[in-house]
C-alpha cells in the first residue's frame, strides 16, 4: 500500500518538473524573439547599423531610458508624458546628428486625437533629418516668434502639430530634441511643452 501511495505523488512531482522545463524554455525563446524584433526596428529607425551594443546612458536627461549604439549612429529609447500618460519611443539619430527614423512604442494618449501618433506617418515624417530645436507650431501671437529671434533658440525648426493634439505632439519634439541632444551632445532643450509636462 504504501508503493501505491508514493506513486501517483511521483508522477505528480514529475509532470510538475516537465511543466517548470518547458517553461524556462519557452521563456528564453520569448526573450530571444524580443531581441530579434527590437534589433529589426532598430536596423530600420537606424539604416546602416547591422548591430547594436546597450550603452550605459550616465546623463541627465530624464527623458532617455536607454541609448543603442550602431555602426552608423545611435538609437535612444525615449520616455516622455504626454497628455494622458507617458509615451515611449525608439528615435535613430545618425552620427552627424540627423534624426534617420522614429517609432512610437507605446502611448495611452486619446484615441482619434494624439492617439494618431503611432501610425500618421505624415506627422512622424516631419521630424527626420532634422537636427535638434524641433518646436511644434501652434496658433496665436508666439507661434513663430522663435524664428524672428524673440526666444532666443537657434534655428528652430517647427512642424505641424497632430490636429487636437498639441501637448502629444510637443511630448514627441520633446523626445526627439532629447535623443539628438544626446547625440550631438548639445544641451537639450527638454521643456517643449509651456504647460510644463
Amino acid at each position: 500500500m504504501r508503493k501505491s501511495f508514493w506513486m501517483p505523488i511521483g508522477a505528480i512531482v514529475l509532470a510538475c518538473a516537465i511543466l517548470l522545463a518547458g517553461y524556462n524554455l519557452s521563456a528564453g525563446y520569448r526573450q530571444a524573439r524580443i531581441e530579434e524584433e527590437l534589433t529589426a526596428k532598430m536596423q530600420t529607425i537606424l539604416p546602416g547599423s547591422a548591430a547594436f551594443v546597450r550603452e550605459e546612458y550616465t546623463g541627465g536627461d530624464a527623458n532617455i531610458r536607454a541609448v543603442y549604439k550602431g555602426e552608423t549612429g545611435y538609437v535612444v529609447n525615449t520616455v516622455t508624458y504626454g497628455y494622458a500618460g507617458n509615451i515611449t519611443m525608439l528615435i535613430g539619430v545618425s552620427n552627424e546628428g540627423k534624426v534617420t527614423g522614429l517609432q512610437v512604442r507605446d502611448m495611452q494618449e486619446t484615441h482619434g486625437l494624439g492617439g494618431e501618433a503611432l501610425w500618421d506617418w505624415e506627422f512622424l515624417a516631419q521630424f527626420l533629418n532634422t537636427t535638434g530645436n524641433v518646436a511644434i507650431a501652434t496658433a496665436g501671437p508666439d507661434a513663430f516668434s522663435a524664428a524672428t529671434g524673440e526666444s532666443g533658440a537657434e534655428a528652430e525648426v517647427y512642424v505641424d502639430a497632430l490636429t487636437g493634439a498639441t501637448v502629444t505632439s510637443k511630448a514627441i519634439a520633446r523626445s526627439v530634441n532629447s535623443a539628438v541632444s544626446f547625440v550631438t551632445g548639445a544641451d537639450a532643450a527638454t521643456e517643449a511643452t509651456s504647460w510644463g509636462g
